[in-house]
């Protein structure tokens, strides 16, 4: 019988939760056959068998926390299912003896049970004769049902009714908490039970996506600056090139892809937002790895685009598409995930009109993108002409970033975006 352990993961992921087997016992296996498949806190991953035969026993179930190394299942490699025919011949065994005198297994057991008690009343009786206590106390305490060993003495060892007495008040007091306090929660039980609830137990990655954000704040002094982009120009440019740039490239020219432009630009400019705190040192990061949020069902995750200053429009629109596509499938690798220096969410998608993203950890900054509204905008000559309006949010961590540099910081891409042409020029 061999043992699949779970492998090796991630430098630091240790463990992992079992979200699905994909095979039952007593299937056939091939080596290299994925068996079941692990959430940890970034990505799923497959655990694949070491040995080809017959999978005999999951050891672990769907749900359980199981750590690296340790044994989750056994394969038997002579391909046949074990247990079958030498288990029912034992059952039948057992269920013949034990159908032969079921009258003189209860007989026995109640022997048994009869010795024990007698053996208990002889001991405490022999407990009792140690402790030196009055007629009337040993009296009293047979009437309380108090038991004189637990009696405290008086400074001459002697127990007396009154000694009893207090210990069965202190007793009674105790009962009526514990009372009072079993019916207080028997009705916030009732209370939070008044209407229908479902539990939901939550998954290792919503647990751990929970911790890193409540981290993120207690760990950061984060602060968010808010400012408004005119999207005419990048809508227009949009209309115009969609149809070439979808015939040339094979993919749609969306928003995306002139976000992350526009804050490579700002990072170039503001290099302390591409940065991180490493003990009492300041990491200035010279590359420019852009994370960009993606909701699935299972929670957030931040796939990568690396490189993106030297990407196209129409590579960082290819690169952010397969990430997005693989988080939905659940087929994103731990090293689409780790390394990044900032970060681009998009709540417009989903109708949001404004919000304070949180930093995602070590990251210093996150760019916060919003639905795009028409509003009545005051133009230069003092005229009034609807135009559609983005607001962004930028959170940053006041530690290594003033105030000055995120306002500059936004103010550069509200430029970069309003004048589109420039970021096509520059890349």
């Amino acid at each position: 019988m061999k043992e699949v352990k779970v492998p090796e993961l991630a430098e630091s992921i240790t463990e992992g939760t079992i979200a699905e087997w994909l095979v039952s016992e007593g299937d056939a296996v091939e080596k290299g056959d994925a068996i079941c498949e692990l959430e940890t806190d970034k990505v799923n991953v497959e655990v694949n068998a070491d040995y080809s035969g017959v999978l005999a026993e999951q050891v672990r179930s769907e749900g359980e926390d199981v750590e690296v190394g340790e044994v989750i299942a056994k394969v038997d490699e002579s391909g046949e299912a074990s247990g079958s025919s030498d288990q029912s011949d034992h059952d039948t065994d057992d269920d013949a003896s034990s159908e032969e005198a079921p009258e003189q297994t209860e007989t026995k057991q109640e022997e048994k049970q009869d010795q024990a008690s007698e053996k208990t009343s002889s001991t405490d009786a022999e407990q009792d004769q140690k402790v030196i206590a009055s007629p009337a106390a040993r009296k009293r305490a047979r009437e309380l049902g108090i038991d004189l060993n637990d009696v405290t003495s008086d400074p001459y060892g002697r127990i007396r009714p009154e000694d009893v007495d207090k210990l069965a008040s202190e007793v009674k007091s105790s009962a009526q908490k514990q009372s009072q306090k079993e019916a207080k929660t028997e009705e916030n039980n009732q209370a939070d039970f008044e209407k229908p609830i479902e539990r939901v137990k939550m998954t290792r990655r919503r647990k751990t996506i929970a911790n890193r954000l409540v981290e993120a704040q207690h760990q950061s002094a984060m602060l968010t600056t808010f400012n408004e982009v005119d999207m005419s120009a990048v809508m227009k440019l949009r209309s115009e090139r969609k149809d070439n740039f979808l015939d040339k490239h094979g993919i749609k020219l969306g928003f995306m892809s002139f976000f992350t432009k526009a804050v490579v630009g700002a990072l170039k400019d503001f290099p302390y937002l591409n940065a991180e705190i490493q003990d009492d040192e300041i990491l200035l990061k010279k590359f420019y790895d852009i994370g960009i949020a993606v909701s699935t069902d299972d929670g957030l995750v931040v796939p990568v685009v690396r490189d993106a200053d030297r990407l196209d429009f129409a590579g960082i629109e290819s690169e952010i598409a397969s990430l997005g596509k693989r988080a939905q499938e659940k087929d994103l690798q731990l090293s689409d995930l780790q390394g990044g220096s900032f970060t681009i969410t998009n709540g417009g998608i989903f109708g949001s009109m404004l919000s304070t993203p949180i930093l995602n950890s070590p990251q210093v900054g996150i760019l916060g993108m919003h639905s795009i509204q028409k509003r009545p905008v005051a133009m230069p000559d003092d005229s009034i002409e609807v135009r559609p309006m983005m607001y962004i949010a930028l959170s940053y961590d006041h530690r290594i970033v003033d105030g000055k540099e995120a306002v500059q910081f936004l103010v550069r891409i509200k430029e970069l975006i309003e004048d589109p042409y420039d970021l096509l020029l520059e890349g």
